[in-house]
């Protein structure tokens, strides 16, 4: 009997995967957990199929593989798969690009209605019995006046865009491989990186994470930004460097930074950016909404269940035909 192996999962139960699945007569054995690299062998060395989550499935787990047909990610980013060892053993990695653009561009909005106008700040202090301004008067933005960078002109990053526009900022955009006629056809303004870092009061990430975008914010980059802009992050964590962040958020180079994602996650205990106020952080959440889930594991189980048979796969990210 055909063996899908389901490395962790966030969910209460494999149910949805189950119904899918299992009439195909496959045999579904699942670790909740996540676990470290070095025990997953135990659990996917004779899979025929493999559906991760957040597992490190790196090299060295990738070369245990002695049956494995197919891979697939529970999301949009692959960064926890290696990709190349698995297309040197000519296994396709399919991800779910499409799960959650709505939720996770309302989730990016929030964070700049929050950041700009100082909701957090100000709810505290009157659930602590304080009327009045919580914050400084210049720590009131309206967002007509400010010029928003969205840095990854994907789905998310064009729904940012639609959404920002509404709200009659400049939309300034840095996509390495979207044209700059793409970017004005959707109403806005293509830049160069350092041209966006330092015009934009606002930057926020959309783009995945690759060997050119890890630590794309870092010192330098943070330097180049608005004395005073705000960061939102709800990519990926490994984007930002967390030294460097807290350093600017604490120097006031920053004032606001508003994440959703973090490196490392979840954040350690006494991590420093969990003593600032001016940090608004939620846990890697952005993509949650019961359709949303919903749509993931269907897409998953799914993609499985069109390589056990034999249906051309689609969503393939690591170049394996």
């Amino acid at each position: 009997m055909p063996k899908v192996a389901v490395t962790d999962y966030t969910f209460p139960t494999l149910d949805i995967e189950t119904s899918i699945l299992q009439p195909l007569g496959v045999e579904l054995v699942a670790w909740k957990e996540k676990r470290p690299a070095a025990d997953l062998p135990q659990l996917v060395s004779d899979a025929d199929f493999i559906i991760t989550q957040f597992a490190p499935l790196n090299r060295e787990v990738i070369a245990s593989l002695q049956r494995a047909k197919i891979i697939v990610r529970y999301g949009i980013g692959v960064d926890n798969v290696d990709l190349e060892a698995a297309r040197q053993k000519n296994i396709p990695v399919c991800n779910v690009p499409d799960y959650c653009i709505d939720e996770v561009a309302d989730q990016t909005l929030a964070f700049i209605l929050a950041s700009t106008r100082g909701v957090v700040a100000n709810s505290t202090a009157v659930h602590g019995g304080t009327w009045g301004l919580a914050t400084g008067l210049d720590e009131m933005r309206t967002l007509r006046d400010l010029k928003v960078g969205v840095i990854g002109f994907g789905r998310i990053g064009r729904e940012v865009a639609a959404r920002l526009r509404a709200f009659k900022c400049q939309v300034l955009v840095h996509d390495p491989v979207v044209s700059g006629s793409d970017v004005e056809r959707a109403g806005c303004t293509p830049r160069s990186l350092p041209d966006l870092l330092s015009e934009a009061d606002v930057v926020t990430l959309h783009c995945p994470s690759t060997a050119t975008t890890r630590n794309l914010i870092n010192a330098e980059s943070l330097a180049r930004m608005k004395r005073g802009a705000i960061l939102v992050n709800v990519a990926r964590g490994d984007l930002v460097d967390p030294a460097a962040l807290v350093a600017a958020l604490r120097e006031g180079q920053l004032s606001f930074a508003a994440l959703d994602v973090y490196s490392p996650e979840p954040i350690p205990a006494g991590d420093p950016i969990l003593q600032l106020n001016n940090a608004l952080l939620s846990a890697h959440i952005a993509s949650a909404s019961v359709r949303a889930v919903r749509t993931l594991r269907e897409t998953a189980a799914g993609l499985v269940a069109k390589a056990i048979r034999g249906e051309p796969l689609p969503n393939v990210v690591n170049g394996v035909k």
